[in-house]
């Protein structure tokens, strides 16, 4: 007879290696990126005081924003991670009783005092992250018992919203111009795709829970195709967008790294179960790549270099 997830965690000690593991470091690095693309994307020259905010934010989003959001969805997710992953240090009693949800918590407000020196736009900013971060995982919202607003939820604040913390802080505290919140907006479509192959490790149990990610809901190859073709019909219209602000070399790039996803993906959908993590793992990169590229493309834009000079004054 099974040992239950309550009798497990009753007779264990928090074990403190468990706390990094909960945090999951390596789920930091999307919005560390995703800001920093967008602080270059603002075209503001790096200045000492500049690179103190930059490092700055890059600690929020990723160390402390983020792994407040893995803790709050491993506290949360607790008996749907029993039956996928019992390893996990809830399940598995290395973080016992209320010990995940006061480490959750306690990140959160340490999220919102890291923030503080950054000024209203990246206190904002932080403030709209944890409502996100709480409202998917946590009842009654818990967004992510539905595929299409749980994975667009996530790509919204990993990407978008810190895409555009990134280029309004470095800006001013001010709202950055309209191509960046355009790029900030399709990469953050992208990342539903993302999101989505984030999924296909977790059908059993979702099933089981009654979460409707979008593999339970559309299957696996149904969801297969969604996520490839959100990712990839993002990027072609970033590539429209390059061409008609005259940046033609930097929207060939991205589709050369798209051509590169495609193929991937076309291996992908033929058995998605089996090879989601490999798509994470080899297709995602070629995808914050464009990223980047983007924001090298835009910085020098004349309505940005416009603002960016304003800010440097």
């Amino acid at each position: 007879m099974g040992v239950s997830y309550s009798e497990r965690t009753a007779v264990t000690r928090l074990d403190p290696k468990a706390v990094l593991t909960l945090l999951k470091p390596v789920t930091w690095f999307p919005p560390m990126w995703a800001f920093t693309c967008g602080a270059i994307s603002a075209g503001v020259p790096l200045s000492s005081e500049r690179l103190w905010t930059l490092a700055l934010g890059i600690g929020l989003t990723g160390p402390l924003v983020c792994a407040s959001s893995q803790a709050v969805n491993d506290w949360f997710d607790r008996h749907v991670d029993a039956i996928n992953e019992p390893n996990r240090p809830i399940p598995s009693g290395r973080i016992p009783g209320q010990w995940g949800l006061a480490i959750a918590i306690f990140w959160s407000a340490l999220c919102v005092v890291w923030a503080l020196p950054l000024g209203r736009f990246g206190l904002g900013a932080v403030a709209v992250a944890l409502a996100f971060s709480w409202a998917y995982s946590a009842p009654p919202f818990r967004f992510k018992r539905n595929g299409w607003l749980g994975n667009t939820a996530v790509g919204f604040t990993y990407e978008g919203l810190a895409w555009v913390t990134g280029a309004g802080i470095m800006l001013g505290n001010v709202l950055p111009p309209t191509p960046l919140l355009l790029l900030a907006a399709l990469y953050s479509i992208g990342a539903h795709g993302i999101m989505t192959l984030n999924d296909f490790k977790a059908i059993e149990g979702d099933r089981t829970m009654g979460i409707n990610s979008l593999p339970v809901m559309l299957g696996p190859t149904g969801a297969g195709w969604v996520a490839s073709l959100v990712m990839l019909v993002s990027q072609f219209v970033v590539i429209a967008l390059l061409l008609s602000w005259g940046r033609p070399g930097y929207a060939s790039a991205i589709g050369v790294l798209a051509a590169v996803q495609a193929g991937l993906m076309w291996w992908f959908v033929q058995k998605p179960v089996e090879r989601a993590l490999y798509l994470s793992a080899f297709g995602v990169p070629f995808y914050v790549s464009g990223m980047m590229v983007s924001a090298f493309a835009v910085r020098t834009l004349p309505i940005i270099t416009g603002v960016a000079t304003e800010a440097v004054r």
